[in-house]
C-alpha cells in the first residue's frame, strides 16, 4: 500500500525533472543582476514563475495518481436523487442507427479478447470528441445468439460472431451476457450464410442497461415509481419507442413519464399495461455460461488480494471502510489500466457518522468495470484521522469478485470463500486490525506470519469451516 508521502515525494522528483531549466533561469538572472545587466530582471521573473509551478504541478500530479476523498468532495450536484441502489452510467453514445434496422436481444455464448495494446503505459492520455477512441476501446470477439423475431417481425433466431470493440464502461453488459443489438438488413453479414439476415451491431450504452448495469425506473403518468431493472423484454419495448422518437432523456436513472411528449408517454403507459397483464420474471445478474464470458483475466490491472497493510497506518488506527460508487461519467482521459471516470460515491465512515456522497474524478480499473453488473462496493482504507479515504483496487477487486479467494488451513485444505462478500469482507478487517499484510488473494494459514490468526479466520468462516479444522487436528 502506497503512502501518499511517498507518491508526492516521486511527483516531487518528475515535476523538478520536467522543470529542469526553472533553477537555470533563476541562476542566470542572479549572476546578471549582481552583474548590473537590465535584463536581470526577465529571468528572475521566469525562474520565480516557474518554481511556483514546481508544487503546484506536484499537488496536481498526486490528486491525480492518488485521489483521496474527503468530506470536502462532497456532491455539489444534488439535480439527481441516488438511492442506495440507484447506479447512474454515461457512456460514450452509440452511432446512429439506421431507419430500417431492428433492435433485438442477444445472449452472448462466449468472448474472448482480441486485442488491447495502447501506448503510454500509465501516463494519462486526452482525446477530444464524444466516442471512445480506438487505442483505449478493447476489441472484444462475440459468439452471440441473436434473438430475433421476437416482437419484431424478423426472421428466426441465430447465431453469428462479430468481433467489435467495447467502450470499457460497457464492459459489465459482455460479462451478464446479454446485449441489444442491432439487425440491419440493408447491410449483409456474409452474403455466404444466408442464415445471418443483416449486420448485427451492439448498442453498447443500451447494452449496459439491458444487462443491469445501469438501474432503470419509470415514473408513470399515475406519479407511480417502478422498477424495471433487468426486465429485459420491457427495457427492450420501451428501448424501441425512444430509438423511434430520437431518444430520451434519462433523469439519473429515471425516465418520468409526465415529462415526456403525450404521444410517446402513451405509448410507454401502454408497455407498462403490456408487462402488468403478462408479467415477466426478472433477468438473473448473470446469464448461465458466464466461464465462456470471462474477460478480467485478459485485462489489465491490479491483481486481486486481501490486500497489504502498512505499518503506521495500522500502529495509528487506520481501518478499511466501504462506498458504493453511485454513478460513473465517462471523460476523454484514459490510462492503460482503465479509463478516467467522474464518480459519485457513498461512503460510510467507520465512526458511526451519518454517509456522504463524494464527487471525485479517478481512474477505475478495466477488471473491475468488468463485474459491474454483479456490484458497485468499493472498499476504501481511511487515514487513522478519519478524514480522508483512499480507494483500494486490489481489495475491491476481490471483494467484487475478480479473483479467486482462498483459504488454505492449517492442515493443508483448500476452503473457496469466492461469491462470499460479507467473509471475505470479514477476512480483510480482521488481516488490517492484526497489522498482516497479504496480497495475494490466497490466505495460507500454514504461513508462520498467520498461525496466529489461524483460529480467528476458522471463526470467520462458519461452523463448517471449525470442523475442518478440528479434523486437521
Amino acid at each position: 500500500m502506497r503512502s501518499y508521502g511517498s507518491v508526492v515525494i516521486g511527483n516531487l522528483g518528475c515535476a523538478v525533472i520536467l522543470c529542469f531549466p526553472v533553477p537555470l533561469a533563476l541562476l542566470i538572472g542572479y549572476q546578471a543582476w549582481r552583474a548590473g545587466e537590465d535584463w536581470a530582471w526577465i529571468a528572475l521573473a521566469i525562474g520565480g514563475a516557474g518554481s511556483a509551478a514546481i508544487p503546484l504541478m506536484t499537488l496536481r500530479f498526486t490528486r491525480d495518481a492518488f485521489p483521496r476523498i474527503t468530506r470536502r468532495d462532497g456532491l455539489k450536484d444534488r439535480s439527481v436523487s441516488y438511492g442506495d441502489d440507484t447506479f447512474v452510467l454515461w457512456a460514450p453514445r452509440s452511432e446512429q442507427a439506421p431507419a430500417q434496422a431492428r433492435l433485438v436481444r442477444a445472449n452472448v455464448l462466449e468472448a474472448s479478447l482480441v486485442h488491447y495494446e495502447p501506448e503510454g503505459g500509465g501516463t494519462f492520455t486526452t482525446y477530444g470528441g464524444d466516442f471512445a477512441p480506438d487505442e483505449f476501446t478493447p476489441v472484444i470477439r462475440m459468439r452471440l445468439h441473436v434473438r430475433d423475431g421476437e416482437e419484431t417481425g424478423g426472421g428466426a433466431p441465430f447465431d453469428v460472431t462479430v468481433r467489435c470493440r467495447v467502450p470499457s464502461l460497457c464492459l459489465s453488459a459482455v460479462t451478464a451476457g446479454r446485449l441489444a443489438v442491432l439487425i440491419d438488413p440493408g447491410r449483409p453479414a456474409d452474403p455466404a450464410d444466408p442464415g445471418v439476415p443483416g449486420r448485427v451491431t451492439p448498442l453498447w450504452p443500451r447494452s449496459a442497461l439491458l444487462a443491469g448495469t445501469r438501474t432503470c425506473r419509470v415514473i408513470g403518468l399515475d406519479g407511480r415509481l417502478t422498477d424495471v431493472t433487468r426486465y429485459p423484454v420491457r427495457q427492450l419495448r420501451q428501448m424501441r419507442i425512444s430509438l423511434e422518437a430520437g431518444g430520451i432523456e434519462m433523469d439519473g436513472d429515471t425516465i418520468d413519464l409526465r415529462r415526456l411528449d403525450p404521444a410517446v408517454a402513451a405509448r410507454y403507459t401502454a408497455v407498462a399495461e403490456q408487462d402488468r397483464a403478462a408479467p415477466e420474471d426478472r433477468a438473473p445478474v448473470t446469464e448461465p455460461g458466464e466461464e465462456y464470458r470471462w474477460l478480467v483475466d485478459s485485462l489489465p490491472g491490479e491483481a486481486a488480494g486481501f490486500g497489504s497493510v502498512g505499518r503506521r497506518w495500522s500502529r495509528r488506527g487506520g481501518v478499511l471502510v466501504r462506498a458504493r460508487f453511485l454513478q460513473m461519467t465517462a471523460t476523454q482521459t484514459f490510462q492503460h489500466h482503465g479509463p478516467v471516470l467522474d464518480t459519485v460515491l457513498r461512503v460510510r465512515p467507520a465512526d458511526g457518522t451519518p454517509a456522504f456522497d463524494a464527487a471525485r474524478r479517478m481512474t477505475v480499473p478495466m477488471g473491475y468495470l468488468a463485474v459491474l453488473h454483479r456490484t458497485r462496493e468499493v472498499v476504501l482504507y481511511a487515514a487513522p484521522n478519519g478524514r480522508s479515504f483512499v480507494v483500494d483496487w486490489p481489495r475491491t477487486g476481490l471483494l467484487a469478485g475478480t479473483g479467486a479467494a482462498t483459504v488454505i488451513t492449517p492442515g493443508g485444505r483448500e476452503l473457496p470463500v469466492t461469491g462470499r462478500p460479507e467473509v471475505i469482507w470479514a477476512l480483510m478487517n480482521l488481516l488490517a486490525s492484526r497489522g498482516l499484510s497479504n496480497p495475494a488473494p490466497v490466505l495460507d494459514l500454514r504461513k508462520r506470519r498467520l498461525r496466529g490468526v489461524a483460529g480467528a479466520v476458522m471463526e470467520v468462516l462458519g461452523d463448517g469451516a471449525s470442523a475442518v479444522a478440528a479434523q486437521d487436528r
